[in-house]
């Protein structure tokens, strides 16, 4: 296969000794496995290198390529604006990226950004690649390799996959030899002292994703749920299933050279090389395969609201017809009134979520079925679901109580309580037991953010009960 190799690295700015100055001896662990890394790629002299990098143009619904067929970049955004970068893009292995995309109708391209300025996660594996390369030729002249650059994305984790995939099919169209450079941090809540402060999902994390990578076991990064990588504010788990998607149906002989934790961030890396074809391991298909068969499951045992949003959905999607009110339902659903909030998820991401705090119809039935179709397909935040999706979403219809004012936040439960947060017009509203959401604070901050309310404005509270149907 044309991808050769792929590296698991860090990218924390200090790592360089100009930015470090003398701080980078602490992590002198991960600073040896790294020039392990560049000092085996200057060996493979690959044609093209292909850095997954989260510090990229990130979109939610599509995987950003740099387009053009150069860039520059420096780290004078860290204090050393001497060290400064240049590289050529492989204009010719991007086009077939996107061509696969295009046939595939998979949100991948060069669309967008037109800022040419290499971000740090792209340079500091360059810093160590270079110097590598350097000190093998005995030159600092331009690099004898391109480079493409492609950022993550707010997809689930299956079309990161995918994109690993995609990547894995262009340098073999195009016969290059490829190596990838998955570059990301690990945890960045391992320490109370560290950048973001301490939470158990952190060296949770490290742990897994260390034993994971480290044995090749890519179907597992699939278990990480988008809640737990929240909580445990890691930035590289999308780049690594990228790369985890280019070696589908191959053997992989892996191996962890180092992990650190020391500055309250977790830095692993790991090397991975090809060996020959597996069956076993089309790891997206076989998880796509046990999502549809439990979703079946999950499909008959559904009670009649969540039937009803998943009936109004399929319909409307297929048909583009808004069912009526079906027979035999319950009588609270025909008889009561109330707001309703239906959830949509796919592959363990959010993938449609819009519901009313209060009712807005002559009943709950009426509020399930609009809210379905608003949530499937008017969601701004993504592209309608299609009907080759059907078979792998999760709902849950969540019927509101009617909300109370509160005096303080001391009156909230973030499992319990749902909040109501407004501000001169401005209303935003969270729902209660959310995954990654395990505080007041977080649950009062996120509900501001959706309604743009600023942190010094003067807000008012109201919490509500609902009740929850999965």
């Amino acid at each position: 296969m044309a991808v050769i190799a792929a590296y698991m690295v860090p990218h924390p700015p200090m790592i360089v000794p100009e930015i470090g100055r003398g701080s980078e001896a602490q992590i002198a662990e991960t600073i040896s496995a790294y020039e392990q890394v560049a000092d085996e790629i200057a060996v493979l002299k690959p044609e093209t290198i292909i850095i997954t990098s989260p510090h990229s143009i990130m979109y939610g619904d599509y995987f950003h390529i740099s387009p053009g067929k150069s860039a520059k970049g420096s780290f004078s955004g860290f204090g050393a604006p001497q060290v400064k970068f240049e590289v050529d893009y492989d204009t010719g292995l991007v086009d077939e990226i996107c061509r696969l995309a295009d046939a595939q109708e998979f949100p991948a391209g060069t669309l967008g950004e037109r800022d040419k300025q290499l971000d740090h996660g792209t340079m500091v594996p360059l810093w160590f690649i270079g110097k590598a390369y350097a000190a093998a030729n005995g030159s600092t002249s331009a690099e004898p390799f391109k480079v493409i650059r492609v950022g993550l994305s707010g997809l689930p984790l299956t079309d990161h996959y995918r994109m690993g995939q995609i990547i894995s099919q262009a340098a073999s169209n195009t016969g290059r030899r490829t190596v990838i450079v998955a570059s990301g941090d690990l945890s960045h809540k391992l320490q109370e002292y560290g950048p973001y402060g301490f939470a158990a999902e952190g060296p949770q994390y490290d742990e897994r994703i260390m034993d994971v990578c480290g044995r090749g076991a890519f179907g597992e990064l699939f278990d990480f749920s988008e809640g737990f990588c929240e909580s445990a504010a890691e930035c590289g788990h999308r780049s690594f299933v990228i790369m985890a998607g280019a070696f589908d149906g191959v053997e992989v002989e892996a191996k962890a050279l180092s992990h650190q934790d020391v500055t309250g961030v977790g830095y692993g890396i790991c090397t991975f090389y090809p060996k020959d074809p597996d069956s076993s391991r089309h790891f997206l298909d076989r998880y796509l395969a046990e999502m549809e068969q439990k979703m079946a499951v999950k499909r008959e045992q559904e009670d009649p609201y969540v039937k009803l949003a998943r009936q109004s959905l399929e319909s409307y999607i297929l048909n583009r017809k808004r069912i009526e009110i079906p027979e035999g339902l319950p009588a609270e659903m025909l008889n009561a009134k109330a707001g309703a909030f239906v959830s949509i998820h796919k592959n363990g991401a959010l993938r449609g979520c819009i519901g009313t705090t209060g009712p807005t119809t002559d009943c709950i039935a009426s509020e399930i079925i609009n809210n379905a179709i608003s949530a499937s397909t008017r969601d701004p935040r993504f592209s309608p679901i299609g009907p080759d999706e059907l078979n792998l979403l999760e709902i849950s219809v969540d019927v509101l109580g009617e909300p109370e004012d509160i005096d303080s936040k001391e009156q909230l439960d973030v499992k319990r309580y749902g909040v109501i947060v407004s501000s001169m017009g401005k209303r935003g509203l969270l729902l209660p037991d959310l995954e990654g959401v395990d505080t007041v604070d977080q649950q009062i901050e996120i509900a501001k953010q959706k309604a743009g309310i600023h942190r010094f404005e003067t807000i008012k509270l109201q919490r509500f009960e609902v009740v929850r149907h999965e």
